[in-house]
């Protein structure tokens, strides 16, 4: 892994982005947004995690970051283990998921391509953290995160994904 791409001041802020195993659209439904906003949630009040910005789209997930106990890389690991697990146990156990075969297959496949996983192997295994070091960096990790679902072509404007931090940023709390 290349030295901009890791946590060197563990008190700092960061931009970071991770993605599903093959770029898997994985957050179709609102239960798998829940337990995405769930873990942040438990992350803020149990581990330490102060999030400034966040934006998940279908594939990936976006942060504006730091970890209050200065452990960012282990207060990322945390967060993709338990979101991973969630939702592998909300596919196997969704009967309305028509993909539930061949999301495990994928994951698995994943899985066996690495000796450290046991069974599913569901995150990419880097998340490339940038750290926030200018007012310049951070508005335009910010704007990259916030314009994302427009980029995609899921919106028109940011403040219409429901699921970023660009409506608290345009002063609308509603989530």
């Amino acid at each position: 892994m290349s030295r901009n791409y890791k946590f060197h001041n563990k008190a700092g802020a960061y931009f970071v982005s991770f993605a599903t195993v093959y770029w898997i659209d994985v957050f179709t439904r609102q239960v798998d947004f829940d337990i995405l906003e769930q873990s942040v949630q438990y992350c803020r009040a149990e581990k330490g995690m102060e999030v400034y910005a966040y934006g998940f789209m279908n594939s990936h997930i976006h942060f504006i970051f730091r970890s209050a106990n200065e452990n960012p890389s282990g207060l990322l690991g945390d967060f993709q283990k338990h979101t991973s697990k969630k939702i592998i146990k909300e596919i196997e156990e969704n009967p309305q998921e028509s993909r539930m075969e061949w999301l495990l297959l994928m994951f698995e496949r994943a899985g066996k391509k690495k000796d450290n996983i046991s069974k599913y192997q569901f995150w990419q295994h880097h998340n490339k953290p940038i750290e926030l070091w200018s007012s310049k960096v951070i508005k335009q990790k910010l704007d990259y995160i916030h314009n994302n679902p427009v980029e995609s072509g899921f919106v028109t404007e940011p403040t219409d994904w429901k699921y970023s931090s660009a409506r608290n940023f345009a002063e609308d709390h509603t989530i």
